[in-house]
């Protein structure tokens, strides 16, 4: 489906990003020493932060962004990692997306000296999209309809051995639904035993699982879709009942529509934001310091509400991310094209 295209950052977006965005001395942009294409990003305090990109690219900073140790995988230069999943400066996942083996798992427990290729899709028409853990050794990975159903495995053991998920208990995808890989945040879990994942194409629905995926139950949601490159992107929970979506659709990344969107029964039922940014949205976080503080990232800006229903948004910036990781300090950390990483030191966030 044509939301696997890569988004592209423009030259006067990017002339706006390194010229008038950094005025203030708390929103800075990192040298990351690559123009790679990055995507996904996780934050794990203590100064340590991960990204991921195009061509097997990922990057580690043990000092809070000020300095970036750049790598590339073993014979994985074809790979783009759309997906980071981080728990220390030694341990990490990377999720790889495209058709068949070209979508993978990999992990390092030594800081990315060394990889170890974990999972890899045998399933031709098979398509990881993104993953998401409760702790190191549970997690969940979530890949496009085959043979009528999403696909999804899981692992239980650090990623020795994933599995999948029983698919009696999945409803069954709609013609032309899928998930999209643009951030690695098409899968949320929360909790123990909480787990959602979001769709797009011809329906945007929200599935979700109080036992790691065993059961599922599916809720259609407000925002718009209908074609390929629309539906929802992303999707974020603060506690077992409050979440919020986003998406819209990334080829027309400035236009107006139903992109945002509030849970408060766990996802059975969902409501459009009263106001909203008016722009496309590739992922949408959580501060981890205030959870009632919202942020959202797309092609055509940024920005952040400090109230959790996101009635007042304090902050925008024309500044285009793919996606944003959140420390547990308060600082957050997005990435986007051309080797884009952009530290929002937390004075700048007004959380409170």
């Amino acid at each position: 489906m044509s939301r696997r295209v890569t988004l592209v950052l423009s030259l006067a977006a990017l002339l706006v990003l390194t010229c008038a965005c950094f005025a203030q001395q708390s929103v800075i942009q990192e040298r990351s020493k690559t123009a790679e294409n990055l995507r996904g990003a996780s934050a794990v305090g203590r100064g340590i932060v991960w990204a991921s990109g195009t061509h097997g690219t990922y990057l580690r900073s043990l000092d809070n962004g000020d300095t970036w140790q750049v790598g590339q995988i073993p014979n994985a230069e074809n790979l783009d990692f759309r997906d980071v999943e981080a728990f220390s400066a030694d341990l990490a996942y990377l999720l790889s997306i495209g058709p068949g083996e070209r979508s993978r798992i990999y992990k390092t427990i030594d800081g990315g000296k060394n990889w170890t290729l974990q999972f890899t899709n045998k399933q031709a028409d098979g398509f990881l999209d993104c993953m998401a853990f409760w702790d190191e050794d549970h997690g969940m990975a979530i890949g496009d309809p085959v043979g009528g159903k999403f696909e999804i495995i899981t692992t239980n053991d650090g990623g020795k051995n994933w599995t999948s998920a029983p698919a009696d208990n999945l409803p069954p995808a709609i013609d032309g639904e899928g998930a999209f890989a643009a951030s690695g945040s098409c899968v949320a879990t929360e909790g123990k035993n909480n787990v959602w994942f979001v769709t797009g194409g011809k329906a945007a629905r929200v599935f979700r699982s109080k036992d790691r995926g065993k059961a599922w139950k599916v809720a259609d949601a407000p925002l718009a879709h209908g074609n390929d490159s629309s539906g929802i992107f992303s999707v974020a929970f603060r506690d077992s009942k409050h979440g919020v979506i986003a998406g819209g659709d990334y080829k027309a990344a400035e236009k107006d529509g139903a992109n945002l969107a509030f849970t408060d029964d766990g996802g059975a039922t969902w409501k459009l934001a009263p106001i909203a940014p008016q722009w496309f949205f590739s992922e949408v976080s959580f501060d981890l310091r205030n959870k009632r503080t919202i942020w959202v990232v797309g092609t055509a800006g940024s920005a952040y509400a400090d109230d959790a229903d996101a009635k007042t948004w304090n902050r925008r910036w024309p500044i285009n991310l793919n996606g944003i990781a959140f420390s547990p300090s308060g600082d957050a950390f997005g990435v986007g094209p051309n080797g884009t990483i952009v530290h929002f030191k937390k004075p700048t966030l007004g959380s409170k």
